[in-house]
């Protein structure tokens, strides 16, 4: 999950870091006023100051982006050295060769220059550049991910509050379909059988969505079933092409993940054309899931419509599976692909 961070938010907090470095040797050390707001002195105090930036910024957007947010503490911990090694040379050109040919001043004295004294001099300077950074990366990714939580037990809270306005006694509604079953079952074996696919499938709607996870057995029966009842409604005029490979069981995924690519199917899709099939795969593997759908777009339909859906189911997916997925969608040539692969929770 990579963090959003406005920019400016590393260069505000550099300009207080370059001004604490003059307030620290106006207060603290014994240098004279003169000497702290002379030429040489500002040249050499922005060039340690840059070196410190250079180095925030490359362990901040690389060794933190790939180690720290992926959990990966022994990685991380071997490129500080890396960094250090980097510091010591963003350093040194900054001010033993741009300063110099500046001031005709070095920084540092001819033997101090040598570089096994220079470097390891330098790491304890440059130590507070990956220390700030690696903290700041970490502040900024517990941020983010309590906004994300936010976002989504709000999302929660308004899909329960929906599914509550649509529960219309549900009971009452199971046995009134049951009864219609029953009184069916000796007469028309085909609508009796369509009733029960109805009324699985309002069961499941209403007692098993609004969890965190879904058995991918019941998730798989609950999608057959929506596509049962769609035939019926298209009466034989529906081409869709839908599989599923694979062995599943237990195995468990994000709650109505599935469903959404298969109504946006349904939703806007051309789907009475048998020259241009609407196509809807899924593929289980020991590991991962993956689920690809294709559809012409009906005429007058814009999936732009469907964005607010697309960008909720994403705000979950990055929650519950951080970086761990893959999501893709397609519009061209009066056409739409989507593509999901996530990870079975066993």
């Amino acid at each position: 999950m990579k963090l959003k961070i406005p920019f400016y938010y590393h260069i505000l907090l550099f300009l207080g870091l370059f001004f604490t470095f003059y307030l620290w040797d106006i207060g603290v050390s014994n240098r004279k006023l003169d000497s702290v707001f002379s030429r040489m002195y500002f040249f050499f105090n922005t060039g340690f100051v840059l070196s410190i930036f250079v180095v925030y910024l490359l362990n901040f957007y690389t060794f933190c982006d790939w180690f720290l947010n992926k959990k990966r503490i022994l990685f991380y911990f071997l490129s500080v050295p890396v960094s250090l090694l980097i510091f010591a040379g963003v350093r040194y050109f900054l001010q033993e060769v741009v300063v110099f040919k500046i001031t005709g001043i070095h920084n540092y004295g001819e033997e101090t220059r040598k570089i096994g004294y220079y470097i390891r001099d330098n790491f304890f300077f440059g130590l507070p550049s990956i220390i700030l950074s690696a903290l700041s990366y970490l502040f900024w990714q517990f941020q983010n991910a309590y906004k994300q939580n936010q976002d989504l037990l709000l999302e929660n809270k308004k899909a329960q509050l929906q599914m509550l306005k649509s529960q219309v006694s549900p009971h009452f509604l199971f046995n009134t379909l049951n009864s219609f079953y029953s009184q069916l079952i000796l007469k028309d074996d085909e609508m009796a059988s369509d009733i029960l696919v109805l009324s699985d499938l309002l069961r499941y709607v209403i007692t098993e969505t609004e969890k965190d996870e879904a058995i991918l057995s019941k998730e798989i029966q609950f999608i057959e079933n929506y596509i049962h009842l769609q035939k019926k409604r298209f009466e034989d005029q529906l081409y869709l092409d839908f599989s599923v490979e694979g062995n599943y069981a237990e195995e468990k995924i994000l709650s109505s993940a599935l469903i959404h690519f298969i109504e946006n199917v349904f939703k806007h899709g051309k789907l009475n054309n048998p020259e241009q099939k609407a196509v809807i795969s899924i593929h289980i593997t020991e590991d991962f899931l993956e689920i690809s759908t294709f559809n012409y777009i009906a005429n007058g339909e814009h999936y732009s419509s469907t964005g607010i859906g697309f960008e909720n189911l994403t705000k979950r997916l990055e929650y519950t599976y951080e970086s761990k997925f893959k999501l893709e969608k397609t519009a061209e040539n009066n056409t739409f692909k989507t593509y999901l692969k996530i990870p079975l929770n066993k």
